[in-house]
């Protein structure tokens, strides 16, 4: 009899026992994980002013390799490397001794032949005479004649000649094409050249540079637009070289002519005025486009995006205190803050803080969370 409720007893009590686990469970899964503690904000829209960034290179507007025109030693240089130089400035001379002989020797045989001229319409004259009385065969008349014909043909071979070395003889001095700089010069006195081929310096302007630029083929018409209206004492466009920015200004110069078919992008050239001389052709920087065009932007604090395989999302908080995760277009970044250019309106609320730790559909609490109000205080 004992033993049979000592059964009963240990059965009920299991029973209780089941029961009592099944509603703890039951209570735990409607309560789901704990809400998760974040910091929200409204969106809101301002007229957002920042500038376009574009990798940049300086190059010369005008830029020019000196090579001699005509085959010799080099015998003289008449500048200072890294010097100014004026258009029309003797640089280099080139052995001019054979070039000067070669040019001798076309005036004598022009004189040679002016004196064949002479002596052939003489001839002629003399053959002319005698033809009038009938007392000359009209062949040796012909023959004159022809001879005449022959020897002012040469007389003009030779001026051709004479002018010819007498370009060969200027063509052993070189001057500068330009007003501009000239670099470290290439060759030495006494150096072998060769007529069209041997580099002896280069000579660029340095008054103003330009600066070179990639632009997308969508922004061709922003562009234009710039083009047409580009002023003189305008800061849409400036320069930076890493976190230096050029106390100068430029002006859009030119858009060139044709969309590269493999980038998609079109190049823009700006001019920079180089008072200082403190841009050099070669030089890299970022050109900084003035933007004015967000008018009612969307700006976040850019700790608020998530990224997820190359795209970008925000949490958005809805009224059931729960987070739906949001898809952005973003667009330039201003300081800590970033535009979005689709996905998100005015007033509506993101979360900005706690966002490592959400998911969609989660639970949000603005509040403290539960252990700092917990924690004892520091005494």
């Amino acid at each position: 009899m004992f033993l049979n409720s000592t059964k009963y007893y240990t059965a009920a009590l299991s029973v209780l026992v089941m029961v009592s686990c099944a509603k703890k469970n039951e209570q735990a899964g409607q309560q789901g994980p704990p809400a998760v503690n974040v910091t929200l904000e409204e969106v809101k829209s301002t007229d957002a002013v920042y500038h376009d960034q574009y990798p940049a290179s300086v190059t010369a507007l005008n830029v020019v390799e000196l090579r001699p025109q005509v085959t010799g030693f080099i015998t003289g240089i008449h500048f200072q490397d890294g010097a100014r130089v004026r258009k029309g400035q003797l640089l280099y001379t080139v052995d001019a001794q054979l070039y000067s002989a070669n040019y001798d020797q076309a005036v004598a045989t022009l004189n040679v032949q002016k004196a064949n001229t002479v002596k052939a319409q003489k001839d002629a004259d003399r053959y002319h005479e005698l033809d009038k009385n009938d007392a000359v065969a009209k062949q040796l008349v012909d023959n004159a004649d022809a001879a005449l014909e022959v020897a002012k043909k040469q007389e003009d071979a030779a001026r051709a000649s004479i002018a010819a070395a007498n370009t060969s003889v200027r063509y052993t001095k070189v001057f500068a094409p330009f007003d501009g700089v000239i670099g470290i010069s290439l060759v030495k006195a006494g150096a072998a050249v060769t007529a069209g081929q041997t580099v002896l310096n280069t000579v660029s302007t340095d008054g103003q540079l330009a600066v070179d630029f990639n632009v997308d083929q969508k922004e061709i018409y922003r562009f234009t637009n710039l083009l047409k209206n580009a002023k003189s004492s305008d800061s849409t466009f400036t320069i930076a070289f890493g976190t230096q920015i050029y106390p100068y200004p430029g002006k859009i110069l030119l858009i060139d002519r044709a969309v590269d078919p493999q980038t998609g992008s079109i190049k823009t050239r700006l001019t920079f005025p180089n008072k200082d001389n403190m841009l050099r052709t070669g030089m890299t920087g970022t050109v900084r486009v003035l933007n004015t065009a967000s008018k009612g932007a969307v700006l976040i604090p850019y700790k608020a995006v998530t990224e997820q395989l190359g795209e970008f999302f925000v949490y958005v908080a809805a009224d059931s205190s729960k987070v739906s995760q949001r898809k952005l277009t973003l667009g330039e970044p201003i300081g800590t803050n970033i535009i979005v250019k689709e996905g998100l309106k005015a007033g509506e609320k993101i979360a900005v803080e706690g966002v490592q730790n959400l998911r969609e559909g989660a639970t949000i609490s603005t509040g403290t969370p539960p252990a700092a109000a917990a924690a004892p205080a520091k005494k």
